[in-house]
């Protein structure tokens, strides 16, 4: 990526400079994914809440994330109906009244209900996020991409955090903290982003699963589904691994997320730049199995370490995956996020459940084994399947492309 190109210049391209409604949305989406690792310090507090074990808790990730799989097949029969902004007004609306439920729960069965709901709400907002602010931004999707994953690390980042601050007094004030700042958002998108015109065609219910047919979309889902099983086994069953106050947990997962963060907006753009999508996709997901495997056979200080590494590569995952998605194949963009997501999250719903049961069947570093696994298999998807991604490899060379008369910068 050429430096008058570069999407932090302080030019008009730079992602730093953008209208109040790509600010309000990606706002908005900070909070969205602050509510994935929300849980993850109070994890063990919830258990002990409700007299619960770790695998019931961890079907908090399963049903939040299995309901999110599924709602990618109707996120963009939705918008297309209604439009951008009342589709993220609707998801929005979803989370503040599910979340608020969640700190409500007097079960494990009760809470796992409500962030069911909460999953929908996010699928609603959080895909339909990524192509407002696309479609919004001023310099081009790739400065959209990178704001969109500086809002996915920020949140990643804050979510552990608020969740051990207010975790602390009590499990169920996270979940109305999130609620609150939901309903801030909500109010923000209200006032700053007007009604984006909507597509020409109306998407079906079908064409997320047709745009899969794509050898490349296919190809790119399937390795973040493989991905995806891996960062989540860190993300729910770490937690309980680490067996911290949460404060402390809550200090281990926002050093992770801040990793994430700038491994994904500045370090994986300018790796790309230098030995191409591919490669550092292949190269990222080796060392990512290579640290969860040992950070199930090591001490509880290298598990902290680990943990705390494991987000540098998967910040440098989700950027590459992200482009993938969108750039490899010739299906609108929001109809192959739609299919890429839906694959890819029911690994997401998987992890959490899978990785609980692992240990009782067989013993604490088994699941970290099984992690290291799938993020090999993701590896090789990607070296078997590299003429089909080649598309996107192509497109996404120091130069730029158009596509659909939007500037595309390229890894």
């Amino acid at each position: 990526m050429g430096a008058s190109q570069d999407p932090f210049d302080a030019g008009a391209g730079s992602i730093l400079r953008q209208p109040k409604a790509v600010w309000a949305t990606a706002g908005a989406s900070v909070v969205a994914f602050m509510g994935i690792g929300l849980v993850d310090p109070i994890l063990p507090s919830i258990a002990k809440g409700l007299d619960a074990t770790a695998g019931q808790v961890s079907l908090l990730f399963t049903s939040y994330f299995l309901i999110t799989a599924v709602a990618m097949l109707i996120t963009g029969f939705v918008s297309s109906r209604i439009g951008g902004r009342k589709t993220l007004l609707l998801g929005l609306a979803f989370v503040v009244v599910f979340a608020g439920l969640a700190g409500t729960s007097n079960s494990v069965a009760e809470l796992v209900g409500f962030r069911a709901g909460w999953g929908l709400g996010n699928a609603l907002f959080v895909s339909t996020a990524l192509a407002v602010i696309v479609g919004a931004a001023a310099g081009g999707s790739a400065a959209a991409i990178l704001l969109y994953e500086s809002a996915l690390g920020l949140g990643m980042a804050c979510g552990p955090l608020l969740g051990a601050l207010l975790g602390n007094a009590s499990w169920r004030y996270p979940f109305f903290g999130t609620a609150f700042l939901m309903a801030v958002g909500f109010l923000c998108i209200t006032a700053f982003l007007k009604e984006q015109p909507k597509p020409a065609r109306k998407t079906s219910l079908l064409d997320p699963i047709k745009a899969l047919g794509h050898g490349g979309l296919a190809s790119a889902a399937v390795s973040a589904f493989f991905y995806n099983y891996t960062f989540f086994t860190v993300l729910a069953f770490t937690p309980f691994v680490l067996n911290m106050t949460p404060y402390k947990s809550g200090a281990v997962f926002f050093a992770w997320g801040v990793l994430l963060a700038v491994f994904s907006v500045i370090v994986a753009p300018r790796m790309q730049a230098r030995f191409g999508s591919l490669k550092v996709l292949g190269g990222s997901l080796v060392l990512l199995a290579v640290d969860v495997l040992v950070l199930g056979y090591g001490d509880h200080t290298t598990a902290v370490v680990c943990t705390i590494l494991s987000g540098a590569f998967i910040g440098v995952n989700n950027t590459v995956y992200t482009e993938l998605a969108l750039g490899v194949s010739d299906a609108p963009r929001p109809v192959a996020s739609a299919g890429y997501n839906f694959v890819r999250w029911f690994a997401a719903a998987a992890a959490p459940y899978f990785a609980p049961k692992i240990e009782e069947w067989t013993d604490l570093h088994i699941p970290f084994v099984v992690a290291a696994v799938t993020a090999l298999l993701g590896a090789l998807v990607v070296l078997v399947r590299r003429s089909a991604l080649t598309h996107e490899a192509a497109e996404l060379e120091p130069q730029h492309a158009t596509e659909d008369g939007v500037t595309v910068f390229a890894n």
